[in-house]
């Protein structure tokens, strides 16, 4: 039981780091002010803002939208791209739980 609460937290610990790492490559490539907030962008951006939370607990102020002002499509965009990446996140988490697991 310990071997595997210690197991799950250096596994978040691990994947924290590596989505802090990844948002920051992405940062300067998909935030600038030269963007043009479209319905493309804001999915990517709506993608992009869970895993934004890594660097904003450990007091990074990151960007989660466009810095122009955003328009109605941005808008749906960014909508999207959150619930798509909660969809692809719970439905890996929920199809690892009812895997099955070994006796050990």
């Amino acid at each position: 039981m310990l071997q595997r609460l210690a197991m799950t937290l250096a596994t978040l610990v691990v994947l924290g780091l590596l989505f802090g790492w990844i948002y920051d490559w992405a940062t300067p490539r998909f935030y600038g002010p030269d963007r043009t907030p479209s319905f493309q962008l804001g999915v990517l951006h709506g993608a992009l803002m869970p895993v934004a939370l890594p660097s904003l607990c450990v007091g990074k102020d990151v960007p989660i939208y466009s810095p122009n002002p955003p328009s109605r499509i941005y808008k749906i965009g960014y909508i999207a791209g959150v619930n798509l990446c909660g969809v692809a996140f719970f439905g890996g988490a929920a199809r690892m739980a009812r895997k099955p697991r070994d006796a050990g």
